[in-house]
């Protein structure tokens, strides 16, 4: 058990710090795009927020592979078994289908699966506020 918490540990915060650079990057770049006079709001609010949440999905799959990465590493999972997808579903916290751990690894799936739900969190709380930022920019009245 603790070599399974000392991994989980392991990559969770390697997860961690690369959320920690990607939402820096899309703060500062929220932050530092120059608008004049927004004519079209909903326009300003696309061209904003498109840009943001792709950022975000990207560094949600490089964090999937990461896991995957891991579990290849240990041989979480039996031979053959497709990785990247046993990945994607403990880091979605779909739960498990067709591909378990194996025994000596089991809390690698709750740990990903942790971590996940973590890092969609703060994701999601980065969105809104580039949201809110956006739109109090673009002068769309509140309400």
């Amino acid at each position: 058990m603790l070599r399974e918490l000392l991994v989980g540990g392991v990559v969770s915060l390697v997860t961690i710090t690369i959320h920690a650079l990607v939402t820096t990057i899309v703060v500062r770049v929220a932050q530092t795009s120059s608008v004049k006079r927004v004519t079209h709001p909903s326009l300003f609010l696309i061209r904003i927020m498109i840009p943001t949440v792709s950022v975000f999905m990207v560094a949600h799959t490089v964090e999937v592979f990461i896991w995957a990465l891991a579990y290849w590493f240990v041989e979480a999972a039996p031979p053959g078994a497709d990785l990247v997808y046993f990945a994607f579903v403990n880091f979605a916290t779909l739960g498990y289908g067709d591909i378990v751990p194996v025994e000596r690894w089991v809390l690698l799936g709750p740990i990903t699966a942790m971590n996940g739900w973590l890092l969609f969190g703060w994701s999601t709380a980065c969105i809104f506020e580039v949201l809110h930022r956006a739109l109090v920019r673009s002068g769309v009245p509140n309400g």
